[in-house]
């Protein structure tokens, strides 16, 4: 909010004026309705411990917005479209001729050893060759200023419907705020994000049948799932509300069976079709992937993205982009030292103390180590665990990320922020003009993600 010269920022001035006039009583009652407001409407996510036991919680929502000028969205609008383009190519050409492999841009034991590239889908024609209808695109900025790109998620990234309850809350409780700002809409995201399914439906219809596939009520997502069902106006689904019939998958309702055409899962892979993976699951449909080859269902996003999203394939992203697009990345990477490399893993162990080590195939904040803020006794173990399986981890510089003003138990303090950018694949890429926000409400702690404690911010994108 303020630059070096103690005074806030042209696009945060009016916002500090307006802060600075509410007492801390008034603030503080206001945050309350906040908390309230999302216990109300039902807004929760699970968070497991180590004995897989889940407690229901509310993400904190901090009521002070972080806003980014026109010229720096610009900027980033522009890379995040380049980069889901090229991780979309990426995934095209991995599951069918493997130019890029062949050509030696990307290791080829990298990517057939990823316990998440699916040799089951391997070949299929998907309809319009779209892997990721949508993706979630982790951003930080480095005390340069700079964006860079901390993570791709592009399986099944979650927290979108955060970005619109965030917004709703805002402009309940500091209505006055949005009269001093031009500021991108939301209201039509939700209609680019159904046109996008519509999309991709494999046979043409002008108005096909939209699923949207839940694991239920239990998952830790679940009113991420049911918000986008209702507000696209789509059908929320079980597994048992549908059915593969020679190879065609249907939906049961009161009338009999209805044809489905695009499904909008957010069932992990390995839980999709029993046949196929994981023979014990009762949250996938039998048949499903045998109809996805036939080509009968489109499935968003794609089997086998995971591959994609590794944390290992990710240090090759910019070289995607160079061999798919012929275009130099717009947006960086954060340095990425792969462990299975002699050279990196060496430099690594020595300079434990400095790096954040990452597990390929974990996220939300787990398995991860912070050199800088670990104990003796955590870096050892760290250290063992990457010894007995260094093709299992990645290391990177800690990066110092931006602070932005949040509203806290002592007032109002910076705290460390990244950015969720969700984009949208249609004919073209569609950025959502704001994106999740996230922050690391704990006093200097570098960990945003909500199931490590982290909470929600508005984000303002101004005209």
């Amino acid at each position: 909010m303020f630059g070096e010269d103690k005074q806030p920022f042209l696009h945060y001035k009016s916002l500090y004026n307006n802060y600075a006039s509410i007492n801390s009583q008034l603030m503080d009652s206001r945050y309350q309705l906040a908390q309230q407001n999302f216990i109300r409407q039902g807004i929760t996510f699970t968070v497991y411990n180590n004995d897989s036991e889940g407690t229901e919680r509310t993400m904190p929502f901090d009521p002070i917005p972080r806003i980014i000028p026109k010229e720096e969205w610009v900027v980033l609008e522009k890379g995040l479209k380049q980069r889901v383009k090229a991780l979309n190519a990426f995934l095209d050409d991995i599951y069918k001729d493997q130019h890029i492999l062949k050509d030696n841009i990307i290791p080829r034991d990298l990517i057939v050893t990823s316990p998440h590239f699916y040799h089951q889908v391997v070949g299929i024609d998907v309809p319009k060759q779209n892997h990721i209808f949508i993706a979630g695109i982790d951003l930080i900025r480095n005390d340069k200023g700079e964006y860079l790109v901390l993570e791709d998620n592009i399986r099944n990234p979650s927290g979108l419907s955060y970005v619109f309850q965030n917004r709703f809350v805002m402009r309940k409780l500091f209505p006055d705020l949005f009269n001093n700002y031009l500021i991108h809409s939301l209201e039509n995201q939700l209609h680019e994000m159904h046109a996008a399914l519509k999309y991709i439906s494999p046979n043409e219809k002008r108005h096909p049948t939209i699923v949207l596939l839940t694991p239920g009520v239990y998952n830790s997502a679940y009113y991420d799932h049911s918000f986008l069902a209702k507000e696209m106006g789509i059908e929320l689904v079980e597994a048992r509300d549908l059915l593969v019939k020679d190879r065609v998958v249907y939906m049961k309702t009161t009338k009999g069976l209805k044809r489905v055409d695009v499904i909008y899962r957010r069932i992990d892979d390995d839980y999709l079709d029993p046949l196929v993976f994981n023979p014990d699951s009762l949250l996938g449909v039998p048949g499903l992937v045998d109809a996805y080859r036939a080509g009968h269902v489109s499935l968003a996003n794609g089997i086998g993205n995971g591959v994609a999203d590794d944390k290992a394939t990710y240090a090759y992203v910019p070289e995607m982009i160079r061999y798919y697009l012929d275009e130099e990345p717009l947006l960086q990477n954060v340095k990425t030292y792969l462990l299975s490399k002699k050279e990196d893993y060496d430099y690594a162990l020595a300079h434990l103390d400095e790096l954040v080590f990452k597990e390929r195939n974990s996220s939300g904040g787990y398995n991860m180590l912070i050199g800088t803020q670990a104990s003796e006794q955590e870096k050892e173990l760290f250290r063992q665990r990457i010894i007995e399986s260094p093709d299992s981890f990645i290391a990177q510089p800690t990066i110092s990320l931006s602070q932005s003003p949040t509203f806290t138990d002592e007032g109002i303090c910076g705290r460390h922020v990244d950015l969720r950018a969700f984009v949208v694949l249609n004919e073209d890429a569609h950025v959502v003009p704001g994106g999740l926000t996230r922050v690391a409400l704990k006093k200097g702690s570098l960990v945003v993600n909500s199931s490590q404690g982290g909470g929600g911010k508005d984000t303002w994108i101004l005209e």
